[in-house]
């Protein structure tokens, strides 16, 4: 279902949003899409992680329901042109179109900011961000073989890249 009828704004995260941002994690970042469920200890410890503007937010109809958080993968200088993220849209909103926009939205603020490479791991188990991250142009750089033991099975991580610089 696509946005109808409602306002969706893209903005850099602000102060403001820690406790939503938080709520999202803990609802999207399973042992289905991630290595280990996310929780964050305090507000403190997630405003230490994901600082203001590290995250650009989506708001519909002045709800944030959804992100997407860029950091350096490495600190060294000869990686500072990638971008590392990781995306979330509570699952309220998902299937609105608001996760292709956040991409979007995304690719553009990483070339505004001089990034050539767009960069994130996906569980090989979560088809459906594979598929979603395949549509929105990624491809798939690299596997990593039997990485993760989740709910009694190993799972693979694949690295996956959207190159800017097109």
């Amino acid at each position: 279902m696509k946005l109808q009828q409602q306002t969706l704004i893209i903005r850099l995260s602000q102060m403001k949003d820690a406790q939503t941002l938080m709520d999202i994690d803990a609802l999207v970042w399973t042992e289905r899409t991630a290595p280990e469920p996310v929780c964050w200890p305090s507000r403190e410890d997630f405003l230490q992680h994901c600082p203001p503007a590290s995250q650009l937010v989506a708001e519909v109809d002045g709800i944030v329901c959804g992100y997407v958080g860029f950091r350096y993968p490495t600190g060294l200088a000869g990686n500072d042109h990638v971008y590392e993220i990781h995306i979330a849209v509570h699952p309220a909103y998902q299937r609105r179109g608001i996760g292709t926009r956040l991409l979007s939205e995304a690719k553009i603020w990483a070339m505004r900011q001089g990034k050539l490479k767009l960069r994130l791991r996906v569980l090989s188990t979560n088809t459906g961000a594979l598929q979603f991250y395949r549509t929105c142009g990624f491809v798939e750089e690299g596997r990593l073989l039997r990485e993760f033991w989740i709910e009694d099975r190993y799972v693979d991580a694949i690295w996956m890249a959207y190159f800017l610089d097109k």
